[in-house]
């Protein structure tokens, strides 16, 4: 069975611990078997690559490098600020993610 995280595909975070704390960016992949999360923009590193269809020269491209789980907190949709995360059970039986801080809901 997968185990859950706090942090889905689309989620904007924050860098919580390393050398990009405090960066907000918006989560382009989850890893969960590693417990890691691709951050737009967070992470950056330059990887040589030979020449092929999408870059013909090769060289050096500038991207993302997954960041562990436990760095990342997710950010309130109301205040802006870094937030826990909680489960309810909403109105239709579903149950939904919540922003600790503010009480509202997670889209």
């Amino acid at each position: 069975m997968q185990k859950k995280l706090h942090i889905k595909k689309g989620d904007t975070v924050v860098v919580i611990a390393g050398n990009n704390k405090g960066a907000k960016g918006r989560v382009l992949e989850v890893i969960r078997k590693t417990d890691r999360a691709i951050v737009e923009g967070v992470n950056m590193i330059k990887k040589h690559t030979k020449p092929n269809a999408e870059a013909p020269q090769g060289g050096i491209v500038e991207k993302e490098a997954p960041v562990h789980i436990s760095n990342l907190m997710l950010v309130d949709p109301k205040t802006g600020a870094a937030t826990r995360v909680g489960r309810k059970l909403n109105d239709d039986g579903k149950l939904v993610r919540i922003s600790k801080k503010s009480g509202e809901e997670i889209k």
